[in-house]
């Protein structure tokens, strides 16, 4: 009799709980208020529902044999989060069970990004907190007066970084001189994806504004690679091929998500390893949206100011200011020929006053002649030949980002599948033992153009050059 009981109180529960979700739901579709952002409560329903989606099929797959047990959490999830107005005040609707089943599927399409057995679950205290504006005291005190033992060195296009911890015990990386207005926060903050720096507040102090991000535990991929206080450690999480080409992987998903997904399209015009941060588990998280270009038409060409970093800027952009998605492709291959090499994007032919050359002239001929192995960075170590299949499709994808002409530059959706078959030959257990993947790499020599590092006439302002000591 008890047992029945409470079987009745449970099913009541369900009840009111999936009417009042569903009022809810309905609400927020209903709604055309938008926060100071910008952003449709819908929008942040949807971004709810996918986050939860995600991190519970991830983290719920191997123990819970039924999808359906991860949705039901995902879904109880969106109802404690929910920030729809209380249920008494909610306008009648005919049919709140319309609203939910068009807004359910449309999240749940979006998490199917990537494959249940690749989404892991990344704690972040600072994950699924709505951006909002911060006043100076905050940001003072988070940083104990802007300290200089808070400061993060090589941090931001335009400003200085400081480590900070806000009141509620969050951590987060200040950047003091942020070019940004409130138009583009509002833009930049509703971006939400796994492999970007989340922005998650900004502030405006007289003529001085800062910018507020999540806090990246492990620093800039540039450091991790080539500080000579981080390389010099055997124990390096580095000095794994299978972890170096998860970062590349990880990586490109956040370029095509700005790409593809980001309303409206974003060209982020400054990828390299200092704008490619780690978090504490070592997912890599694109960084630094202060040069970056808001483009309503992603495949289109700009002509731009030319703002950049010497060594990872394409040839077209650099000497004629052509703007378009191919100049992301472009900088993400010297990233992966860094992350091959271990080498800097430029490179000196002596410690003292050598000339400059860049690592694409250093490493694009010998992949071609099939001499990979002569390049690859010593530290970690000769690759396994599961881990060799992988950095041949890594080497291949590299040389194609930094062609010459722009049309051969393959798209980001097409570099994610050959990094996602690359991780998955050396590290996931998904991968056929007996499959093999052969590459065709050209029989002829790409001519590679030189860009003139000197070549600065047409620039309107000061191009950025990598610091190469360390």
């Amino acid at each position: 009799m008890d047992y029945e009981i409470a079987e009745s109180t449970d099913k009541a529960d369900i009840t009111v709980d999936a009417r009042s979700f569903s009022w809810a739901v309905d609400s927020a579709i209903k709604s055309e208020t938008a926060s100071i952002l910008g952003e449709s409560r819908i929008h942040s329903f949807c971004s709810v529902v996918d986050n939860a989606i995600r991190s519970r099929t991830a983290s719920d797959l191997g123990t819970s044999p039924s999808p359906v047990h991860s949705l039901a959490s995902a879904v109880a999830n969106a109802m404690s989060s929910s920030s729809a107005a209380p249920f008494s005040q909610l306008e009648t609707s005919p049919s709140p069970v319309q609203s939910l089943a068009s807004a359910v599927p449309s999240a749940m399409s979006r998490s199917k990004a990537a494959p249940f057995s690749q989404l892991e679950v990344v704690p972040n205290a600072t994950r699924h907190v709505p951006a909002r504006l911060f006043t100076w005291a905050e940001l003072k005190a988070a940083t104990n007066n802007f300290s200089p033992h808070n400061r993060i060195r090589h941090f931001g296009t335009f400003g200085f970084g400081y480590r900070g911890k806000l009141v509620d015990g969050r951590e987060v990386a200040i950047v003091k001189g942020t070019q940004f207005g409130k138009s583009e926060f509002a833009i930049f903050s509703r971006l939400d994806h796994r492999n970007l720096v989340g922005l998650v507040g900004y502030c405006e102090n007289r003529d001085e504004r800062l910018s507020v991000y999540e806090y990246m535990k492990n620093g800039l991929l540039r450091d991790c690679l080539h500080d000579k206080n981080n390389v010099d450690k055997d124990s390096s999480v580095l000095n794994s091929w299978k972890m170096r080409i998860k970062i590349a992987w990880d990586a490109s998903l956040g370029i095509q998500y700005l790409h593809n997904y980001a309303n409206p399209s974003i060209i982020h015009r400054d990828i390299k390893s200092s704008n490619i941060l780690l978090d504490a588990s070592w997912t890599a998280r694109v960084f630094d949206f202060e040069l970056s270009f808001i483009c309503p038409e992603p495949d289109d060409e700009y002509d731009e100011i030319i703002m950049g970093t010497m060594g990872y800027m394409c040839p077209e952009y650099m000497t004629r200011g052509v703007l378009t998605a191919k100049c992301d492709v472009y900088g993400l291959g010297v990233v992966l020929l860094e992350l091959l090499t271990g080498k800097r994007a430029i490179l000196l032919e002596s410690e003292e006053d050598g000339p400059p050359f860049y690592l694409v002239d250093f490493a694009v001929p010998p992949i071609l002649a099939g001499d990979l192995v002569e390049i690859l960075d010593s530290r970690v170590g000769p690759p396994d030949l599961k881990e060799a299949e992988a950095l041949k499709i890594l080497a291949h994808t590299a040389i194609r980002c930094v062609e010459e002409e722009p049309r051969q530059r393959p798209t980001m959706n097409d570099i994610v599948v050959d990094l996602d078959r690359a991780f998955a030959i050396c590290g996931s257990s998904l991968y056929d033992e007996n499959f093999s993947y052969s590459i065709a790499l050209p029989s002829h020599e790409s001519n590679h153009m030189t860009p003139d590092p000197l070549d600065t006439d047409s620039c309107d302002i000061p191009i950025y050059e990598e610091n190469t000591n360390s």
